[in-house]
């Protein structure tokens, strides 16, 4: 069965940065990648996803700050997130794209002074 373990949240201020990584227990060739958040009271929602070939596509509260990345081998998806603004705490997960397996634990982003 494979797993995803993300990491690399915590607390930052308003206009931090952090870089997110999430560990695939199997290969992502030919997978498209994704992550996606979920805030308190609120639904899981679709933040970047990256193709095969590394077309990647951005929620619009998140365009020109946070950038989507992956290798493949092994495999692995980033989430660099600048200009980090308090309506982005959430808890940060990583998923295959559309079709997603069993979430993974998570890493909580609290932006925060």
């Amino acid at each position: 069965q494979v797993q995803l373990v993300e990491s690399g949240g915590g607390l930052v201020q308003p206009g931090g940065s952090l870089r997110l990584s999430c560990t695939v227990s199997g290969t992502i060739f030919g997978i498209y990648m994704a992550w996606y958040r979920q805030a308190p009271g609120k639904q899981r929602e679709l933040v970047a996803r990256i193709t095969t070939d590394r077309s990647t596509k951005y929620l619009d509260a998140v365009k020109g700050r946070f950038t989507i990345s992956r290798d493949n081998v092994p495999g692995a998806v980033y989430l660099q997130m600048d200009s980090l603004k308090p309506e982005d705490t959430a808890v940060y997960y990583c998923n295959h794209y559309p079709n997603t397996l069993s979430w993974g634990q998570g890493t909580q982003v609290t932006v925060s002074s």
